[in-house]
């Protein structure tokens, strides 16, 4: 059976997936990181509050990719609105983070 449901009822429910993962949020200076838990060495989104940038790591992106049935771009922007919505910041772009550039996550504290 399909169901047809809107834009905005998708990201109610991603945004209350990503809400459940208890994130922790991290901030220096220039950047907010969402990590799993103290101590992590990398974040599974990294916000840079100087140019709106909000890097994702892909491993999150394939996780909502697969559970939701979206496209990887598509799990991309609404990561990027749950950012947007989290922290009552813009995001003016999104890009997701392999293993070759994760020092793009790399927790960077001053």
């Amino acid at each position: 059976m399909k169901y047809l449901i809107t834009e905005s009822q998708l990201d109610r429910v991603i945004f209350r997936y990503l809400n459940s993962q208890d994130l922790i949020q991290i901030e220096t200076d220039e950047r907010i990181y969402f990590v799993n838990s103290e101590g992590d060495k990398y974040a599974q989104i990294r916000y840079d509050k100087d140019n709106g940038w909000c890097y994702i790591y892909y491993e999150l992106i394939n996780e909502i990719s697969s559970f939701f049935s979206l496209d990887e771009f598509d799990s991309e922007q609404v990561v990027g609105r749950w950012v947007e919505n989290t922290l009552k910041m813009r995001v003016t772009n999104t890009g997701f983070c392999d293993e070759t550039d994760e020092e793009q996550l790399r927790i960077l504290l001053k």
